[in-house]
């Protein structure tokens, strides 16, 4: 049986030909459904987002349609240290042999950045408690687990576990 090697890639996060880096902030939509097309659509002529006024949680609840179910959403903002990026696949058809060997090759280049992003549910207004929202928890997770442990902190962890 031979084996899987997986699929390799790379992500190039500058843009070619020093073009000016185009930021889409505002115009990043989560939706909580699936759309089953790749290419342009005039979006902005059926999708208007108002503002609904009103604050939950501390959220700013916007609210649109979308095939006539009723959406509600807010917009927030990545983390510091953090971006978000819209990634587009490279065809540029240059493939050294030894690539093709080990197995598929994928190079991927940075079409547009973000720093906010709307998410949206369905029929309830945005919470604290969406899944969506937690996730964004797991950065400050990620940055304790990486940050590196100072004299202090170990010397106070073993005074800790030596009085238990």
């Amino acid at each position: 049986m031979e084996e899987d090697k997986g699929t390799t890639g790379s992500i190039k996060l500058s843009q070619k030909d020093k073009e000016e880096e185009v930021n889409i902030s505002g115009q990043v939509h989560h939706l909580p459904c699936c759309i089953k097309l790749n290419g342009p659509c005039s979006v902005s002529q059926y999708f208007r987002p108002k503002a609904k006024g009103m604050e939950i949680d501390g959220l700013a609840v916007e609210e649109a349609h979308f095939r006539g179910r009723k959406l509600q959403g807010t917009t927030i903002s990545i983390p510091n240290g953090y971006s978000g990026f819209v990634l587009g696949k490279n065809n540029s058809g240059k493939r050294k042999a030894c690539d093709v060997s080990e197995g598929s090759l994928n190079s991927w280049q940075m079409k547009a950045k973000f720093d906010k992003l709307t998410y949206w549910n369905h029929d309830s207004p945005p919470s604290k408690d969406d899944a969506f929202l937690r996730s964004f928890h797991w950065f400050a997770v990620a940055e304790a687990l990486h940050k590196p442990a100072k004299a202090e902190d170990l010397t106070a962890a073993s005074i800790a576990s030596e009085k238990k």
